[in-house]
Parts: C-alpha cells; structure tokens; sequence
C-alpha cells in the first residue's frame, strides 16, 4: 500500500495545489530549455549581444552545404581537378561539428574530452581499430599543429563533404591523391566563394530557400528590450550581407520595428572575429556606401566595421561582466570572448534539437548499459574474488584442496562467459545509439561516456547553451540561470 504523507510544517508539497488543474504544462519543453554550466544571473546582464549567422540567421543546412559544394567544385576543376568532379554525388549529412582533418592521410577522426581518436575515416570507409592504433594512440595527438584542421563551424561541414567524396571517387579509378593540397584547395575555392560574394548572392536571392525564419525570434528581442536590456549586433558578415539576411527574418516581424536595425543599440559588421576579441582593427563608421573612421561615440541607428573589444567597451561604457553575448561559434565567439574579457557566453547549438530526440528515442538502450556497466562491475568483482580463492586453494595439496579448485574454475568459466556476453550485449547497443544520433558519429556532445571533444569546448567555454535565440523567450529577463551538481566519481 502506498501512503502519502503531508509535506512537514514549511515543506514545499508538489505538485501546488491547483498546477494539476492547468490545461498546460508548468515546465518548459526540454527542446526550448536553456542548459547551464556555470551559474548566470540575468538581473545583473545589462548588455546582450548577437553574433548573426546560425544565431539570429539561422541556415537550412542541408541547402546551403549543397550549394556551397557546388561553387567548390566548379573552382576545384579551375584550380586542375578532375571534370569527373562535377558528376560526383556528395552526402551532405556525412560530416558534424568537431572532427578533426588528418592533412597527412587524408582521414577525418573524431576524439573525446581527452584527444583520444574514437572513430575516423578515410574517404566514407571506416578506419579499423588497429588502424586507430597505429597512426593515433600510441602518440600524442596535436590538434593545433599544420598537420591538421579542426572543424568547429557549421560552415565547415560543407568542406569535409567534398573532401570524403573527391577522395573516394579518385581513389577509385586508381589515382593517388595528395591529400593536403586536396584540403588547402578545398579551403581556398569555398573562402573565394565567401570572400567574391557567389554564396551571399544565391543566399539572398532565395532567401526563404536557404534561411529558416524563426516567428519568435523578433518576440524575443522586444522582451529583452522592453526589460530593460540593451541588444548590439556583433558579426563577422559584411553589411550589405548582414542587411539583407537580418532584413529576412526580422523586418516587418513587429509594427514597433520598422526595420532590423531598430532592434539594436549598436550594430558592427566586418568584425573579423576572433582578432576582434584581441588587437582588433580600427573602428569604421558606415556614411552611406563610404566609410569613415569613427568621430566621437557609437551611435544608436547607424553601421560599424571593424574595431576591438578594447574600443568597443570603452566607447559603450561596457563593464564586461555584465555583458552576455550569444554566439555559435566555439573559437571565435565562445573561446575567445571568454579568454579576452569578462563577458559571459550563451552558445546556439542549432544540432541540439536531434541531439535531444535521439536521447530520448534511446532512453531503452541507455538505460540496458547503465545496467551493464552495473553487471559488468558485479561480474569483475566476483572474478577477483574466485581468482583469489584459486589460489589458496590451490596451496592445499590434499584431495578436497583439488576438489574445490575445480570448482572454482568452472564458475570462473562462468563468469568470464557472462562478461564476454556482458561485451557484445554493450558493444551492439553503443552502436545502436550512435546510430541513432549521426550514422556515421554518432553523438555531436559525447562519446559514449565521455563528453566528445565538441562537448568539452561547449563544457568549457559557454555559460549557458541552448538550439536557438527564440529559446530565451520561456524564461523571465531576470532569469537565475543554475547548474546541475557536479559531482565526482566518488560521490555517485
């Protein structure tokens, strides 16, 4: 029988009385929570700022990797590749943020929190374990060295999916490849790409194609706003890129905007994030098509390139810890911001959305390993202990010493029978879950038990995370943002 005892004097009861009666749920969906880290208290946020693409613009990215192949191909083939390219089919989902590109062997590798390659591959064939082994885990991996290209930006994924491609289609017909300039020319054809102006024009030619309008994210600004909060806009984008794309989603959104640029404070283009965060540039003030250097202070309604964080909070008043500025980008939005000032950071993770649907589809497989795990310790502790009494028996020359030892060996047999099934049960069902994620990674944010590489940068560098801006509307502007316990093995 199940009795329920009222709550002691000055005991919270829940549910409160009357909550049960609501048509709706108090809690706010998991997909739309925002995720702590490090505590973040939005009474003391004065300033919030904006990185614009895959944060306030977000991209369909399957369309826009599509079409970015396409400019990339068309200058691989100037630039002496084979026509054959243009034929090829190129997966557009293969690739996720934080694999790392091994210039060296033409393989792209993915590793957990602590640099240890876990799954890699050479054009779309998986490298085996011993392959692993032997380029990867009897050396220290050095990701920051020329020898290989880490891919942290959602921009990216386009690239080492014209990697994986050229490199299975030439290898074949037989031909070797010479994997690094394969990369560098990779890197070059997609930066001209950006840099001529190609990708932005298609982008706001078709805008709706290739941009996914958020109804909530113009809401959200004006509730930000209207609590008191100041908005500045800091990206990299170009102005006549960012007015068109921002113009997309926002303009018109609110009779009491007429235009994006009423949403902010202060609005910098062309900043040339991460140098922006040290040494930056000098501070250009947009008249017009003409750009003139900066007289006097930053003012509301008008356009800047360029500058520094150094200029940037003295000629706003900025203390830095009062700042929260929310970007996508691990290095040059979330790293850098936290390295350079006292800002605290909010991280758009567009994936997290799948990531969460894929963790609650598997709530069955990772509750069987979490049993497993409990098995496979109960299975080692009772081999330790029968090893043991093996032995002791085994220092009894007489009959019964004999006797018993037999019988321990065939529990033993046992045992290591139950943890070899134990293995295959835990190996099988890993894959399950990993495919349930990405087909070929797995998890964006872990490996397993570990957090991945990704998700020890999104763990380090970012306050607060979640999938999009339009996130922040659930929660009051005066918000106590809180972080779970973090607890040590030992206190599980």
């Amino acid at each position: 029988m199940l009795i329920k005892r009222p709550p002691e004097p000055g005991q919270l009861a829940l549910p409160l009385p009357g909550l049960d009666e609501l048509e709706e749920s108090p809690r706010i969906a998991r997909a739309d929570r925002v995720f702590v880290n490090r505590n973040l208290q939005l009474t003391g946020i004065d300033w919030v700022g904006f990185d614009m693409d895959y944060t306030l613009v977000i991209y369909r990215q399957g369309t826009l990797d599509a079409l970015q192949i396409q400019h990339t191909v068309e200058r691989l083939v100037a630039r002496g590749w084979p026509p054959l390219l243009r034929t090829l089919s190129f997966d557009v989902g293969f690739g996720i943020r934080g694999l790392l590109v091994d210039k060296r062997h033409g393989h792209v590798l993915k590793m957990n929190r602590y640099k240890v390659v876990t799954v890699g591959y050479h054009g779309t064939r998986r490298l085996s374990q011993g392959e692993l082994e032997e380029l990867y885990h009897s050396r220290r991996i050095r990701p920051h060295t020329s020898r290989y290209h880490w891919l942290d930006t959602l921009f990216a994924l386009s690239e080492v999916s014209t990697y994986v491609g050229v490199i299975d289609a030439l290898e074949a017909r037989g031909e070797s490849v010479d994997f690094e300039r394969l990369w560098r020319d990779i890197r070059t054809s997609i930066d001209d790409a950006h840099r001529d102006g190609s990708i932005h024009e298609a982008i706001l030619a078709e805008p709706a194609r290739y941009i996914e309008r958020d109804p909530l994210l113009a809401v959200t600004l004006h509730k930000l706003r209207s609590a008191g909060k100041r908005l500045f806009l800091l990206t990299n984008s170009p102005y006549s890129f960012t007015d068109g794309a921002l113009g997309s989603v926002l303009d018109r959104a609110l009779p009491e905007y007429p235009s994006w640029r009423h949403y902010f404070d202060a609005i910098v283009v062309g900043a040339s994030k991460p140098h922006w965060f040290q040494e930056g540039s000098p501070l250009l003030e947009h008249d017009g098509e003409v750009l003139r250097h900066l007289r006097g202070r930053l003012e509301r309604g008008k356009i800047y390139e360029g500058g520094s964080l150094t200029d940037f909070e003295r000629l706003l008043a900025l203390t830095g810890s009062n700042v929260l500025y929310v970007g996508d980008h691990v290095y040059g939005d979330m790293l850098r911001s936290k390295k350079e000032s006292s800002w605290r950071t909010a991280m758009i993770i567009p994936e997290l959305g799948q990531e969460l649907a894929a963790h609650h589809a598997c709530q069955p497989q990772l509750s069987r390993l979490r049993q497993l795990e409990e098995l496979r310790e109960r299975f080692e502790d009772e081999l330790r202990f029968l090893q043991a009494r093996f032995k002791e028996y085994g220092r009894q020359p007489d009959a019964s010493g004999k006797a018993e030892q037999l019988r321990i060996k065939k529990l033993l047999e046992q045992v290591r029978g139950r943890l070899r099934a134990n293995a295959r049960e835990e190996s099988e069902l890993k894959q399950e879950v990993d495919r349930r994620f990405h087909p070929w990674w797995g998890s964006l944010l872990k490996d397993h038990n570990e957090r991945s590489s990704f998700g020890l940068q999104v763990d380090t560098y970012a306050d607060v995370y979640t999938r999009r801006v339009s996130c922040l509307l659930g929660y009051s502007p005066q918000q106590s943002f809180r972080s779970p316990q973090d607890l040590m093995p030992h206190e599980l």
